[in-house]
């Protein structure tokens, strides 16, 4: 019934990921006004993220983390949505999750998929402008060309035959 971001990180008090959900919380009301759902994932703990919630809001300042982070200490829920980073590994040798982002619509569909390398933090801007993009797509047969932002003109669908654009747009 809405769409939904799903974002894994490698680790529980790692410096890169604690500015990520950071950046999470204070852009949750650009999410919330889109009447987009937010779900943080980790092989940590459920205490472990407790926290660590606490160094993020601290990092963070005035900005309260709104928004649940599962655990996934079996690595189950990550391997099913390929969120596992292949180069990065724990203390024990398994695979930690990759520093994924998934956007899902409506029909509980991956629509969208960034993958950064442990190295390189999000970019929370181009989440919401690429989130903007899928909305308006879904609500209309358009497209967004490259650099689009809302606000500024978009395309007709690939799949919008020249007739019932004529009709769309007389």
């Amino acid at each position: 019934d809405s769409f939904t971001i799903i974002f894994s990180h490698p680790g529980d008090f790692t410096p890169v990921c604690t500015t990520e959900l950071g950046a999470m919380a204070a852009y949750a009301d650009k999410f919330a006004q889109r009447g987009v759902k937010l779900l943080g994932l980790s092989c940590d703990d459920v205490q472990s993220h407790k926290e660590w919630i606490k160094d993020i809001e601290a990092y963070n300042k005035g900005k309260k983390v709104t928004y649940p982070i599962a655990a996934d200490p079996n690595r189950e829920i990550i391997k099913q949505l390929n969120m596992v980073d292949p180069d990065e590994k724990d203390a024990s040798g398994q695979n930690l999750p990759s520093r994924a982002l998934h956007i899902v619509g409506p029909d509980k569909k991956i629509k969208l998929s960034f993958l950064y390398p442990a190295s390189t933090g999000r970019n929370m801007d181009e989440v919401v402008r690429a989130l903007d993009s899928l909305i308006k797509a879904s609500q209309h047969k358009i497209a967004t060309p490259v650099n689009w932002k809302e606000g500024e003109p978009v395309v007709i669908a690939p799949s919008v035959s020249n007739d019932e654009a004529r009709k769309m747009f007389p």
